[in-house]
């Protein structure tokens, strides 16, 4: 016997109960037979790609519409706004109170089951059906759903049966539910009877037969037609009600829409994730007007401001992973395990068109807000406004390699995001994307020399020495043209230049690796070097 199990991300359920206006503040509760046979039958076509049902969705109608659901319903609470909806009359622009009724539902669950039983290609189908439903009601009424082998022994919803009474605790209440196959094909072939007996004796010329076929017309042929006509469809033929559908008593539980302060859904906290993948683009789509790959540290530098911003929302909120700093304002003395914003060019086009956001300590539930909360930022010399989205995060914790877990990338977009991090197991050999600008003044020799000042940077984040650290020439003067200082307000870099690096070890280490001055806004970058 099927067991439909609905969640309402939107912690909120938005339906109005037939017959009803939705300015009388209504709320269908639970969602009745009718809608959610209509809701199914919808996916099939929208999500199943049919044309026409298919025999066994025939059957699964069939045997689904001969019995009555029952619910076990979450609490809920009635709530409602309203606004003023403009409307033209004429010439003048008016306005209309309109009420937008809903059951706060919070993180609530309802079950639905059918007390009827499935073979295994309909419970196959009904189950496909079941886990494509979007919504249930109006579109904002967002659902998950999915079919459960399991099912409570009580219910607090259920039908009304003949000449039931009940004792306190309990109302009445009004649902459209669907006529039996059976039930509806008798009553077809009495009204078809009923329209077609003044055509009886008459001459069966042209004429007629086309009166006989508009007299037939507005009766669908089986209770599938029926549950696939629209609204529109209905009005039009003059059904009050839709044909197929019958009036339901149901009993629940008086106190299961309270008028009262919904509930509130419960916080459901974070995880703490690792790595944070934002995709860049412009208002037209034009990639040509993206910020080049020369402008990584201001890009950076703005988007970090930014995070900053709206982490702190107005007030002060610690957010070491993101401001790099404790609760007091001290700078952290951490490994440099907070935040990296990292501008990268995936599709190797010269531009920049994704940031990473990397924190080996993890980006908690306020960083990960924050980062979502940056829907745009903007480039100097380019388009300007450029928009934001998350797309993909991932957490060291999770056990799911990062190259299984890119796997929604691909060709150049796959390649440059997996040597970012390094094949699995890591990698030896890897060389700059960005320059590296030491972060203190060079000396020959020593701890200052560059090899010196590598190997401090790679000491600090607790990993291994470089076995040796090679100049690049060509990089280097790839790279030549990088911004290589950050903005007037924070240090200028003791010495103003950059080198393309080729960083050899004795081991394999895996990404990020972002070393030197401004390494955590872009500079320093450096990538497995393919074999």
């Amino acid at each position: 016997m099927p067991t439909v199990k609905l969640r309402f991300p939107g912690g909120r359920y938005h339906a109005t109960p037939w017959g009803h206006h939705v300015n009388e503040g209504l709320i269908e509760w639970p969602p009745s037979p009718w809608r959610l046979l209509r809701a199914m039958i919808a996916c099939g076509f929208s999500s199943l790609g049919w044309t026409e049902l298919p025999p066994e969705a025939v059957r699964l109608i069939d045997k689904l519409s001969a019995v009555l659901p029952r619910y076990r319903l979450p609490p809920a609470g009635a709530a409602h706004s309203r606004h003023y909806m403009p409307y033209i009359e004429g010439r003048v622009q008016k306005t209309i109170l309109v009420f937008d009724t809903w059951a706060e539902v919070g993180d609530g669950e309802l079950l639905v089951h059918w007390p009827c039983q499935l073979d295994d290609d309909e419970a196959d189908l009904f189950g496909r059906l079941v886990s494509a439903l979007g919504y249930l009601g109006r579109s904002e009424s967002w659902v998950e759903a999915q079919l459960i082998a399991d099912s409570p022994q009580s219910w607090n919803a259920e039908p009304c049966s003949e000449g039931e009474r009940r004792g306190p605790g309990w109302e009445q209440v009004s649902l459209l539910a669907a006529q039996s196959a059976a039930d509806y094909d008798a009553w077809y072939k009495t009204q078809i009877e009923q329209v077609l007996r003044p055509f009886q004796d008459l001459k069966q010329t042209a004429a007629i037969k086309k009166k006989k076929a508009q007299a037939v017309e507005p009766y669908p042929p089986n209770l599938p037609a029926c549950l696939t006509k629209d609204t529109a469809w209905w009005k039009d033929r003059g059904w009050s009600q839709p044909p197929g559908s019958q009036r339901v008593l149901y009993w629940r539980n008086s106190d299961c829409l309270q008028v009262a302060v919904p509930p509130q859904p419960k916080h459901v906290r974070s995880e703490p994730v690792h790595f944070v993948l934002l995709a860049m683009t412009t208002p037209s789509g034009n990639r040509a007007a993206l910020p080049p790959c020369e402008r990584a540290l201001p890009q950076a530098e703005r988007f970090h401001r930014q995070l900053v911003a709206a982490a702190a929302n107005g007030r002060r909120i610690p957010c070491p992973e993101i401001t790099g700093r404790g609760p007091h304002g001290e700078p952290l003395q951490s490994q440099h395990d907070h935040s990296h914003v990292l501008p990268l060019d995936l599709d190797n086009d010269g531009r920049l068109d994704h940031i990473a956001v990397y924190a080996k300590r993890g980006l908690g539930e306020i960083a990960q807000r924050a980062i979502r909360r940056v829907k745009r930022t903007w480039a100097k010399g380019g388009v300007g406004d450029i928009q934001l989205a998350v797309v993909g995060l991932w957490r060291e914790e999770s056990g799911a390699p990062l190259h299984r877990t890119l796997q929604l990338f691909t060709g150049n977009l796959f390649d440059n995001l997996e040597r970012l991090f390094g094949p699995p197991g890591g990698a030896v050999v890897w060389k700059s994307a960005t320059p590296f600008v030491p972060p203190r003044f060079l000396k020959k020799r020593g701890k200052n020399s560059l090899l010196g000042q590598v190997n401090a940077e790679l000491k600090a984040r607790s990993l291994p020495e470089a076995d040796q650290v090679i100049i690049d020439p060509d990089q280097t003067r790839l790279l030549r043209h990088f911004v290589r200082r950050r903005s007037r307000t924070a240090l200028a870099p003791p010495v103003d230049v950059g080198f393309g690096l080729r960083l050899v070890f004795k081991e394999p280490i895996a990404g990020p690796l972002s070393l030197g001055y401004a390494s955590h806004f872009g500079l320093g970058l450096f990538v497995a070097e393919q074999a």
